[in-house]
């Protein structure tokens, strides 16, 4: 990109452009994941296709988000948010109108591929802006997708109580979302590729770097899918509690994620991307062996929410050191997005199937040790602890006296 100088406070309207639009990128998952049963039931698909055509998303992602640096190097960075977001959120309407198994498997593919597109747009502008301000500000974005998924989920919830048909209910979510989302990104910083600079790859293998970066990451996902589908059975099953008290559980852990990832900026900037994160592994162990070794629904909810709390700011340090470690943001932003993606996509599936063939304290055992990874590779994001270097592009009046 080129070096576009700017001044602090048109990086600081960036920067709540691009919280906004993380939370409408969030707004549409939400939206979309409360109405999966009426979709199961217009699309006519049983529990086991519906799984697979759930794998769909992630293969479409999988294989979209390397076009994201290309279509930012073709139109610019603002022009290219604006086109994905606008894409990702009117992809909602798609699978409520799938009427079949074929269908449904193509709506989602398309889905998971706006959607990852306009995933790698988003944290590359996110991660530029946090270099210009020279402060952490991923984590709170992250944070804005956590409280966007909340308001989306919130609104589905309350269509599907009311008995609205999802196609509907998407069509008006999608069009609020794309006014919101638009407008949003056409506040963030318009970077630009430089006349003689060469176009990214089409398709290209992530970096390095970014596979191990991708593997902190993956570790965090796999905690998070699996708490997120699996928490309330875990109470429900090996705790023998109410279906409002596990229900309890897995929002209390998402709460604690939100909450985390908003405030988890400023601890970010106190001690840097890898103390964080190996702190972070050390709580979210912590977590795993209280569910694992809980006889009391409060002691697996706290063991829930604490693995909450460690996790949260894992997944935008890795974004946020990905964008920093190497000539190509957006390839390595890409690389760590689709091994993020495939680990969401597994966790369920892989905590069930070894239910099956165990127990979940067996699965939640898995989780734990996985948990321990973030601890002990922490040291990988070294390239988001941010250093303070001459940059032609950071010349930005100094407010201080």
């Amino acid at each position: 990109m080129s070096a576009e100088v700017y001044g602090q406070r048109e990086v600081r309207r960036a920067r709540y452009a691009v919280g906004a639009v993380f939370a409408v990128h969030g707004a549409v998952t939400g939206s979309f994941a409360t109405r999966v049963p009426w979709i199961q039931d217009h699309a006519g698909v049983s529990p086991g296709q519906l799984g697979l055509a759930l794998a769909f998303p992630a293969l479409g992602a999988s294989v979209a988000m390397p076009l994201a640096g290309r279509i930012s190097h073709r139109f610019g960075a603002r022009a290219a948010l604006r086109g994905l977001i606008a894409l990702w959120t009117l992809a909602l309407v798609l699978p409520s109108v799938a009427p079949n198994l074929l269908t449904l498997c193509l709506a989602l593919f398309a889905y998971g591929a706006t959607a990852g597109m306009s995933d790698v747009a988003m944290n590359a502008l996110g991660v530029e802006v946090e270099n210009r301000l020279d402060r952490s500000i991923m984590s709170g974005l992250h944070g804005m997708w956590s409280a966007g998924a909340l308001i989306g989920s919130a609104a589905g919830t309350l269509a599907a109580h009311l008995g609205a048909d999802a196609r509907l209910h998407h069509t008006l979510a999608a069009g609020v979302l794309t006014v919101v989302g638009v407008a949003a990104a056409g506040h963030v910083l318009d970077l630009r590729s430089a006349a003689d600079e060469e176009p990214p790859p089409r398709f290209a293998l992530p970096p390095r770097s970014a596979l191990l970066i991708g593997a902190i990451g993956f570790c965090a996902v796999f905690a998070e899918g699996a708490s997120l589908d699996w928490s309330a059975v875990y109470l429900r099953d090996q705790l023998e509690t109410s279906a409002g008290l596990a229900a309890a559980c897995t929002t209390g852990f998402t709460l604690t994620m939100a909450v985390a990832r908003i405030a988890g900026d400023r601890v970010v900037d106190r001690y840097g991307a890898v103390r964080t994160v190996r702190a972070s592994g050390v709580v979210a162990v912590c977590g795993g062996l209280l569910i694992v070794l809980a006889q009391h629904p409060a002691t697996a909810m706290a063991g829930f929410a604490l693995m909450g709390l460690g996790i949260a700011v894992v997944v935008p340090l890795c974004f946020a050191a990905a964008g920093r470690s190497g000539s190509n943001p957006s390839l390595a932003i890409a690389g760590v997005a689709t091994v993020t993606y495939t680990s969401g996509l597994i966790a369920p599936s892989a905590i069930g199937l070894l239910a099956q063939a165990t127990s979940l304290v067996v699965s939640f055992v898995l989780v734990t040790v996985l948990s321990c990874g973030l601890a002990g590779f922490a040291g990988v994001l070294r390239a988001g602890d941010r250093v303070k270097i001459a940059r032609s592009d950071a010349a930005v009046p100094d407010p201080r006296p």
